[in-house]
This record gives C-alpha cells, structure tokens and sequence, in this order.
C-alpha cells in the first residue's frame, strides 16, 4: 500500500487534490472495488478485474479518469482518441468535479462486471 500512497503524495496541486477526492468517490460507490498500483499508475478493480485508473493526460496536462471497457459508452464527454477499448473522461482543474457525470460512470462501469456482459 505505501507505494499506492507514494503515487498521491508524489502528485503536484491541484491534480493531487483531484486524484484523492477521486479516489474517495470511485471506492465508495461498491464495496466490492478495491485499489491497486498497476503499470505506476492507481487502478480500480471490481472483484480483482481492473475497471478504471486515474492518470495524466499527456498533451493537455489535464488529469483523468479511464474507463478499460469504455467501447461500451456512449457518453459525449468520454473521449477515445485512438484507443479501441478504453475511453477517458478529462477532468478540469479549474472547475469543480463533476460528481454526478463522475458516479454515472462509475457505477455503469461496475454494472458491466455485476451483469455479467464482462467476466469476473
């Protein structure tokens, strides 16, 4: 785990605020997500399967949330650029986080595994 915390500690303000604030939101929408370090970066996963991850965008510097199985969004404000799986939903430093837009996502996300349209 200190290494997971290492990953906030070491992020400069205002993403570092972002990135917690996240983290909080993202953990307590189910008890089953739980919070790993994988490829230097912090992951969700629902019941071991990763489902999302925060990062930094890095042509705009914007910090976001990335959805792995995003090709099943439809939302506008996910972006795929050339990824075939994964979309990213970019986050405004200079706004205030989208909570509802943020929760949606999250919780339709968990929903693909919880159906059973991705395999735990």
């Amino acid at each position: 785990m200190k290494q997971l915390d290492d990953f906030y500690i070491k992020q400069e303000e205002p993403i570092k605020e972002i990135f917690l604030a996240l983290r909080n939101i993202i953990l307590k929408q189910d008890k089953d997500i739980t919070h790993v370090l994988k490829y230097g970066m912090p992951f969700f996963c629902y019941k071991g399967k990763m489902f999302c991850y925060l990062w930094i965008h890095k042509k705009s510097g914007q910090p976001y949330i990335g959805i792995v199985e995003g090709k099943h969004f439809e939302e506008s404000f996910l972006i795929q650029e050339k990824r075939s799986r994964m979309k990213i939903m970019m986050l405004d430093v200079k706004e205030d986080l989208p909570l509802e837009q943020i929760e949606l996502v999250i919780q339709k996300a968990v929903n693909l595994y919880k159906s059973g349209i991705i395999k735990v």
